[in-house]
């Protein structure tokens, strides 16, 4: 139970009640026209002397209200963003948290910074489940630079794990260097990850970042159609240092992106990490050999 309010409190909250405005708004219009209907010399100025108070007292409440309360702007336009329901949600989520540049939210982007960019990406998948936007859908680019991290984003997976059990999907694209596919402690890693991912239901795929161009080897998660997730500075494991991007607006230029690298028919992505696996994975167990593993990767 809250616990009860202070004389002070119950009597700030009173003085900022929309009612009491209103109230003194309504004896605002009425007092002139009494004055006027009356047109007697002595009721006539006490009636405006009462005007001039109650304008004083209500430039004194905006002033009052100005300072006691946050004023957030307000969006531009719904129909600029790429989905209007799924964006109002997450917009009104960020308010409430008070936790953006509200400027920057109301035109249809904002930033991030270290331990909010994990906490933002949650947000995001879990608001995609909540808004039924379509389609059910996640399309992601991993710059995989270190394998191991993608597994300690918990909370992330999790989100990850409920729409797949919620009858939706994910594409996770893992963009590598070239050298890092000849070393076996990095595709150790990686076909660990991969593995990991699959038995959550996730489509996996690779690409070779040397083989990108530079607009496809982007760090994104892609919701729906309806928000981009961008990583303009890589995270460290516990994220205290990384900077991210959420778009609103023109997602499809991030899908297309995203398409493009990931390809299709028997070219795609996830026909590329078959052939690297089935060549990687003996070797992991036989002995690893990098002049037989970089003939697999010159023929991705």
């Amino acid at each position: 139970m809250a616990a009860p309010r202070s004389g002070p409190g119950r009597a700030a909250d009173a003085l900022a009640s929309p009612a009491l405005t209103n109230l003194i708004g309504l004896i605002g219009i009425v007092t002139p026209i009494i004055a006027w209907l009356t047109a007697q010399g002595t009721t006539k100025n006490v009636l405006l002397v009462a005007e001039t108070v109650i304008v004083m007292l209500l430039v004194g409440s905006h002033i009052w209200l100005r300072k006691r309360f946050i004023t957030l702007r307000r969006t531009n336009s719904l129909r600029d963003m790429d989905d209007a329901h799924y964006y109002d949600l997450v917009r009104a989520k960020l308010e409430r948290e008070l936790v953006s540049d509200y400027s920057a939210v109301a035109d249809g982007h904002m930033q991030v910074y270290a331990s909010e960019v994990p906490r933002l990406s949650v947000m995001l998948v879990t608001t995609l489940l909540e808004s039924q936007s379509q389609p059910q859908r996640i399309l992601a680019s991993d710059l995989t630079t270190d394998p191991s991290l993608l597994t300690r984003r918990r909370e992330y997976l999790s989100a990850n794990r409920q729409l797949l059990d919620a009858g939706g999907t994910v594409n996770r694209l893992f963009i590598a260097y070239e050298r890092d596919l000849l070393r076996e402690e990095y595709v150790r890693g990686l076909l660990n990850l991969v593995t990991y991912h699959r038995d959550m239901g996730v489509t996996c795929g690779l690409a070779v970042r040397d083989r990108l161009r530079a607009d496809q080897a982007v760090d994104v998660i892609i919701i729906a159609a309806a928000a981009a997730l961008v990583e303009d500075e890589q995270g460290d494991a516990d994220y205290t240092k990384g900077r991210s991007t959420v778009h609103f607006k023109s997602v499809d230029r991030w899908i297309e992106r995203f398409e493009s690298a990931w390809g299709n028919g028997a070219e795609a992505a996830p026909a590329a990490l078959r052939t690297f696996e089935a060549a990687a994975r003996p070797l992991l167990e036989a002995g690893w050999d990098e002049t037989r593993i970089r003939q697999t990767v010159d023929s991705l």
